[in-house]
């Protein structure tokens, strides 16, 4: 037998030898026999580095050291899920569904493990990338870390997709977790706080010798890609399995809704008996093809659902009511509390939300407060325990004027928030508008923080953010804790966000309820900021998905004579304020004004391509067929209601290439 077969022989023995023991959990060799193997592997490689193998299970000990870890755009956005607590939520998600997809519809349960979000990319069955989830829209990139967890495969078993991504979570189990701890007594130093945050953490240690001796484990739960060879979820799970990946046993597929309450009753019971931590289930519409016709909200995928066990709670003191100042002028009461564990964290403040949670729940300083956590992430006081309060105790009176700048506050019909109208003169209000321009989704300035803003602030050097294009390095060295490349860094960032694309920039202006998405669909409609700022609340509702509430907010800003100059400013520096050359090219107007819903399987295009030239040819895609529906296009597999409520309001259907045909 040849050198090169002696060790391919033997790294191909190691990695079934690691599967059945960190995947299946069954074991056909001791840890003598495999320790001896990978000895006998580690010295072949050793004399022979030409037949160096990156995914050697001889590297899975780690030693690469990653200083910095590189930011990677994530080729399919990792979106989050939206929340349920109660049979009710489920159900008028199901409605929702209903009214979008025309026929049976079935369920997957999985448990929702608390761990860190991980998206694995793998090439021709080789491990080529590991990202964490970032911001769902870029992460970091852990490959080295993420190679040293012996259940993760670096090499697929059976048949794969050529290229495909699989998402997951970076598990620690509450056995290695407990040893862990004991250690570090023993080694007189602190404790880990609790599973979720250390298995986190060690993601991003720099030395992947550290994170091989963490007992980290990663359960897969969704597969995403182009061209893949399964048409449901729970087809995907048993392919994922096939493939060599740790994917959960307890996953089901469900009929109705009534038999995902039976799988959450149940494992809301058991899952205490889990060796990780679960914080509730997901459940998923099982069908891919269903699944693409839900689509996605700008957060969330409409065709999954999180259902929230109930969160853990715990009772300690109120001992004061603080008022904190958003970026919109928004005031948020805070309870300052005495320190309390909970869900493996100290809390110390949670979020009373409003004047009228306040009056509501009759909170007051000195209650004993019944605390939890929201979704086990936020605290929140959800009740008094009234047998405790004190004989002296007085109602809270909620504050009248800014508690920052003293102006007095407003609060308008419907809004349960108060708001400081000191828009140019409350300070909090200044940095808050500065910190969100410079966030990550929006300018994404490099060198900059929040906390230098806030220093930029109260030095007087900035008092908005069109004023950041002013500085220069000569200015912002005397700063406290200013370096020399640290002042090179921040101008650098600075120029560089003149590069930062129209839509972005209209989203860090800040304007009230302009998101992410609502600023794409503003920017693709008028093109540049001048069509926007004389738009009228009419012109901006006739927008898709703008809102009268958005469109009023819209006009109030660019009403502003402050706000006019700001953006006079912002041209003056060289911002991008239009779609870019490029982005006009692929636009046209052949579709403006037309409705057209989507439906079926495409050959061509996907169906997310296709909805992306109905927008960019000026139409408006729309879910579900009504009259004021001007086409349908079908793709294969139809919904038959779909086709004869099309034919019954006489809707003309285009097959994919005769809409293709159109836009061309």
């Amino acid at each position: 037998m040849s050198i090169a077969t002696q060790i391919q022989s033997l790294r191909n023995e190691l990695r079934e030898h690691n599967y059945k023991y960190y995947v299946l959990d069954s074991p056909t060799i001791d840890d003598f026999e495999f320790d001896m193997k990978l000895k006998e592997l580690q010295e072949l490689e050793a004399k022979h580095p030409e037949f160096f193998d990156p995914n050697s299970p001889s590297l899975r000990v780690g030693g690469e050291i990653t200083k910095n870890f590189q930011t990677v755009v994530h080729e399919h956005r990792m979106y989050s899920l939206d929340n349920s607590y109660s049979k009710e939520d489920l159900l008028d998600w199901e409605k929702r569904i209903e009214k979008i997809i025309d026929g049976t519809v079935e369920f997957v349960c999985e448990l929702k493990y608390d761990g860190a979000s991980i998206s694995l990319t793998y090439e021709n069955g080789t491990l080529v990338r590991a990202v964490t989830r970032g911001d769902g829209t870029q992460g970091d990139d852990v490959t080295a870390n993420v190679k040293t967890i012996k259940s993760v495969p670096l090499q697929l078993k059976g048949d794969y997709p050529e290229k495909f991504e699989i998402r997951g979570e970076i598990v620690l189990p509450y056995e290695g977790f407990h040893k862990m701890n004991e250690e570090r007594l023993e080694a007189g130093e602190e404790p880990y706080r609790n599973p979720r945050n250390t298995a986190s953490g060690s993601l991003k240690l720099q030395d992947s010798a550290e994170v091989a001796k963490r007992p980290l484990e990663c359960l897969l739960y969704g597969i995403v890609g182009r061209n893949l060879a399964f048409s449901t979820q729970y087809d995907s799970l048993e392919s994922a399995r096939q493939m060599g990946f740790k994917v959960p046993e307890a996953a089901k597929l469900t009929k109705s809704v009534d038999e995902v309450l039976k799988f959450i009753e149940y494992w809301d019971v058991h899952r205490h008996n889990l060796p990780y931590e679960t914080d509730g289930v997901v459940v998923k519409v099982n069908s891919l093809q269903q699944q693409e016709e839900l689509g996605y909200t700008a957060k969330a995928p409409r065709w999954a659902m999180a259902y929230k066990f109930k969160a853990e709670q715990v009772s300690t003191r109120l001992n004061e009511i603080t008022y904190q100042v958003g970026r919109t002028g928004a005031i948020t009461p805070v309870a300052n509390l005495e320190p309390v564990e909970l869900a493996g964290t100290t809390v110390k403040r949670a979020s009373l939300h409003n004047a009228d949670q306040i009056e509501k729940l009759d909170i007051r300083e000195g209650d004993e407060v019944y605390v939890e956590k929201g979704g086990e992430i936020i605290p929140k006081i959800i009740a008094v325990d009234l047998s405790k309060r004190p004989s002296d105790s007085q109602p809270t009176h909620y504050i009248t004027h800014c508690p920052e700048c003293q102006t007095e506050l407003v609060r308008e019909e419907g809004d349960a928030k108060h708001y400081c109208p000191n828009y140019n003169g409350c300070k909090p209000q200044i940095i808050g508008r500065i910190q969100h321009y410079i966030s990550r989704k929006a300018m994404d300035i490099e060198g900059l923080g929040g906390e230098t803003v806030a220093l930029l602030v109260n030095e007087g050097l900035i008092s908005d953010y069109s004023d950041l294009y002013g500085l220069n390095k000569e200015v912002i060295l005397p700063l406290e804790r200013m370096a020399e490349k640290s002042a090179e860094n921040l101008i650098k960032g600075i120029e560089a966000s003149k590069k930062i694309p129209f839509e972005r920039v209209l989203f860090a202006l800040g304007i009230r309820y302009v998101g992410e998405t609502v600023a794409k669909k503003l920017a693709k409609h008028f093109k540049n900021i001048d069509a926007i700022a004389i738009a009228s609340t009419e012109d901006l509702v006739a927008v898709d998905e703008i809102g009268e509430r958005i469109a009023e907010s819209v006009v109030d800003f660019f009403s502003s004579e402050e706000n006019k100059a700001l953006i006079d400013k912002l041209k003056l520096n060289g911002l991008q304020l239009e779609l870019s050359a490029e982005k006009l090219a692929n636009q046209t107007d052949k579709l403006k004004g037309l409705s057209i819903v989507v439906s079926g399987v495409f050959e061509t295009v996907s169906r997310t391509e296709l909805k992306k030239l109905i927008e960019d040819n000026g139409g408006k895609v729309s879910s579900s067929i009504s009259s004021k529906t001007n086409y349908v296009v079908a793709g294969a597999n139809m919904g038959p209601s779909k086709q004869k409520k099309a034919e019954s309001l006489k809707i003309p259907i285009l097959s994919e290439q005769e809409f293709l045909e159109i836009v061309k």
